[in-house]
Formats: C-alpha cells, structure tokens, sequence
C-alpha cells in the first residue's frame, strides 16, 4: 500500500489511502471494507471520507490503516477488525473469540418469536457466543427471561458486556456445556446455533472462517455432534409444548428432523432462509402448553 513519494512512514490523504487499499485488497468488497476500515480508524462516519478525500491522515493513522488492510487481506472477519458487527438491528461488540454472527441466523430469532407472545417465558440460548441470539430475544420481548450458556468465557465476558452496553437486564449468561448443569430446569423455548460443519470439511479452511474458532464451527465427522446432543437432551428440559429451534446446514435438514422425532419431539419442520436453503429446524414437546389448557 505504498504510494509514490510516501512510504509507510509518511502521512497520506484520505483518497490516496482509498485507492491504495482497493488496489491491494483486490476482491468484491474492497470498496466498502477499504472504506469502513478507514473511518474506523479516523473514528469518522463513512460520508467523511466523501466530503474529504483531500484531508490527510497522520502518520501513525496510515500505518494502523495499513496493518488492518493486510489483515483484512488475509482474510480476517471485518467485524473482527473494526470490533462490532449488527445483528437484528443490534450493533455487538465483537472479538475474535466467537463466531461473527450471520444474517441467515436472523431465522432463528423470527421463528422464536412467532412460537411464544409477549408473555413472561423462560428462554434458553444454547452456545450463545456473542449473545447475539438471546440479546435479540431479550430486546423484543421484555417480559422474557433469557439465559445464555457457553463453555467458552471469552464468549461469556463479551455476552455479558453487549447485555450491559445494550441495557437489556432480562438477558444473563451463565457458563456451561449445552444442557450440563441445567438439571431439573425446564424452559418455555429452546434455541441454539450450535457448530455444524465436518471436522474435515475444506471449507474450514477458506479465508474467513479459518479466523473464527474451529470450536465453534465444527463438531464430529458429519457435523452433527451438538446437533445429536441437544436433540436428545431437550424434552427432559422443555415445559409442556415448548419448542426447541436449532440451526444447522443446508443439507443437514432431513438429519435433524429425524434427531428430533427420535427424541420424541412432534410437530417437526424445517424452515429456509432467504437463499431459500433449509436452515432451521425446530419441534415441540409432548404435551399442551400452559395458555392451551
């Protein structure tokens, strides 16, 4: 990223840097990352960077610019970089200790929330990472006490933290392995994200999910590890007809409709998101719900 006249060292406008950066970043998105990652560095809107491509940027800005292009380059999430990522209108602080939370899991929540009203409800986020998940949850439904588990207390600290930030006190996190330390509690809904790719799955590899955490990503040689675990696990943790809603990926929906019923969960379907791929599945447990009786 060097420009003619000014290396690393010296101080460079805002269009030269613009232009230094799409060049060296070469892909589809090169225009908005190189964009992003320059107001977060200037700590500016992006429509700064319009009005002044001729302010220049300091020295010591460049190079922190620098380094994030080439790390960026390599791979990384943006959202690792720039330390925040939106979800359900929510803006998350983010590290490199979870997974970046993707639009498709958006599902999930939409699906959440037409099981269950308004109501008071307890809800359980399983491997919650950020707490992207119960956060959206606890954010539209004020009367509903969601609790987030991860093993991870990296992924605990930074949930905890978006609770705070956001102000959403009906949200808390608690460590734990899937349903492992939850014995004789029982919740009105059940959801989880939980990882779903082949221990040797290739893509693994890829560019930018080789910077997230494998632990988060990948579980046994078909995926479906969590899958397996959570499914059987859930009726002896959901109330009367309360409903358990997982993610999982888009040739893997047959696999867990068939983990569901075997567990004894009813009214079994797989929902797809909007590339029209399965992505989640959800069932419900024997028996009538409170408000049904």
């Amino acid at each position: 990223m060097s420009h003619a006249g000014a290396g690393p060292e010296h101080a460079q406008t805002v269009g030269e840097l613009l232009r230094a950066a799409r060049a060296a970043l070469d892909a589809q998105d090169a225009r908005i990352d190189s964009e992003l990652l320059l107001a977060h560095v200037l700590e500016r809107a992006r429509s700064y960077l319009f009005a002044h491509p001729e302010a220049v940027v300091t020295a010591p800005q460049c190079a922190a610019y620098r380094a994030l292009i080439a790390r960026r380059r390599d791979g990384e999430p943006l959202a690792y970089l720039v330390g925040r990522q939106e979800f359900w209108s929510l803006e998350l602080t983010l590290d490199g200790s979870t997974l970046v939370p993707r639009p498709e899991t958006e599902l999930l929540v939409e699906l959440a929330l037409e099981r269950l009203g308004a109501a008071p409800a307890r809800v359980l986020d399983l491997g919650t990472g950020s707490g992207a998940i119960a956060l959206a949850l606890a954010s539209e439904r004020p009367q509903w006490q969601v609790l987030g588990i991860d093993r991870d207390p990296r992924a605990l600290a930074l949930a905890v933290a978006n609770a705070a930030r956001l102000r959403l006190p009906n949200a808390r996190f608690a460590p734990g392995d899937w349903f492992a330390g939850l014995a004789g509690e029982r919740f009105d809904l059940v959801v989880s994200n939980p990882p779903y790719i082949r221990d040797d799955d290739p893509c693994l590899q890829d560019a930018g999910l080789r910077h997230e955490p494998r632990h988060a990503l990948a579980s046994g040689p078909d995926g479906l590890d969590a899958l397996r675990r959570i499914a059987a696990a859930a009726p002896g943790h959901l109330g009367a007809g309360a409903w358990l809603i997982c993610e999982h990926g888009a040739e893997q929906g047959e696999a867990v409709r068939a983990l569901m019923r075997t567990a004894g969960l009813r009214e079994v379907a797989t929902h797809r998101d909007l590339a029209g791929r399965e992505r989640a599945t959800l069932g419900r447990n024997a028996g009538a719900a409170a408000d049904e009786r």
